[in-house]
């Protein structure tokens, strides 16, 4: 089979249909294919590892908050997308669609919704966190109702409005060097439906949710700085009583760790979204070139971004628990507490752990 047929969209019944993750190479294309599996397994590991060491430290906290089952929620969408690799892994090597029917319709599916899960999910921790401090909440509570019908809402949320790739993503068979050969493809009824879901589907599920963040975000800067004015102001008049919303280190701590999060996703997760709108263009413009390997170098890339998730926030929040495992494997210095004397003062005025952050 000719390498430059990935190169060429498929067509029946004057349809132009993409290939996506398959690709008919030649047989001296082995070790492409062996970098691509190379590459995929590192990104696997380190994301397990990551993700499941973050979801321990999390879950040992012994006081639960709604802060860190959102946490772990995000977590467990980044093991429930690269928990697809494997699959991508063995259609790199068959070239054609072996997997069945019911693999094709839950491949992109699955890799969409937790895509989805991962940012709203983050949305939800900024939205959370900026109600609480405007409530003048001083210690963490936990809510089950808010937690479990929050988290329920997001995944019914980010299932239903990744459907249409459940539905309309097909095994076909096709004839390509006078052979029937088998792809998934997507194989949508209309191409205005297609537009219609991709515009929706892009504001509703990443440029929305990446508003909320922003906007937490700016309304915590503006708390904090207005927190700072007044009290400056109580420091020149004595007798004021005012009792503004203030930031804690650590709700700042973690709104910049949220924005650094979300930066990072719209950084990794962009090209898919340019490369699906290219394939969309593609069936207008028949000389636009879209190859299944520079498909799955984008998917790939998109990968990253799991891996890369756990390790920011573990070092953002979990550096000390880091530091003591560490320690605790190594052999050349013994391990040191980690545990900090905490004032009887602070502990009797709750008031007394906020503290204001230098903007």
């Amino acid at each position: 089979m000719g390498f430059n047929q990935s190169y060429q969209p498929f067509h029946r019944d004057k349809q132009s249909y993409f290939a996506f993750l398959n690709e008919f190479r030649d047989p001296d294309m082995f070790l492409a294919t062996s970098l691509e599996t190379l590459v995929l397994l590192i990104l696997f590991v380190v994301s397990f590892v990551g993700n499941v060491s973050a979801i321990v430290i999390v879950a040992k906290d012994k006081k639960p908050v709604n802060k860190n089952f959102f946490v772990l929620n995000l977590f467990f969408a980044d093991l429930l997308f690269v928990s697809t690799i494997p699959l991508i892994i063995s259609i790199r090597w068959t070239e054609a669609w072996a997997l069945g029917s019911f693999a094709c319709h839950m491949l992109f599916y699955v890799m969409s919704m937790s895509g989805c899960v991962t940012i709203i999910t983050l949305a939800t921790i900024s939205l959370e966190r900026m109600i609480a401090i405007l409530k003048l909440q001083v210690a963490p509570v936990f809510n089950v109702k808010l937690v479990s019908s929050a988290l329920a809402s997001i995944w019914i949320f980010s299932a239903f409005t990744s459907l249409p790739l459940c539905l309309f993503f097909n095994v076909m068979t096709i004839i390509t060097d006078s052979k029937e050969v088998k792809i998934c493809t997507l194989m949508w009824p209309s191409v205005i439906g297609e537009i219609v879901w991709d515009i929706a589907f892009t504001g509703l599920d990443f440029v929305i949710p990446g508003l909320i963040i922003v906007t937490s975000y700016t309304k915590i800067l503006q708390i904090t700085k207005s927190s700072r004015r007044r009290l400056q102001s109580r420091r020149s008049i004595p007798n004021t009583e005012t009792q503004p919303c203030q930031v804690s280190r650590q709700d700042f701590k973690l709104f910049r760790t949220l924005f650094l999060l979300m930066i990072s996703f719209f950084v990794m997760w962009s090209p898919i979204f340019i490369t699906v709108f290219l394939i969309l263009i593609r069936n207008f413009k028949n000389g636009l070139v879209i190859s299944s390997s520079l498909f799955f170098w984008v998917v790939t890339f998109t990968f990253a971004n799991s891996a890369l998730n756990p390790i920011l926030y573990s070092i953002s929040h979990f550096r000390h628990q880091w530091r003591h495992r560490l320690c605790c494997f190594s052999l050349l210095a013994p391990c040191k507490s980690t545990d900090i004397a905490i004032p009887l003062q602070t502990i009797q005025n709750p008031q007394a752990q906020l503290s204001l952050i230098s903007v």
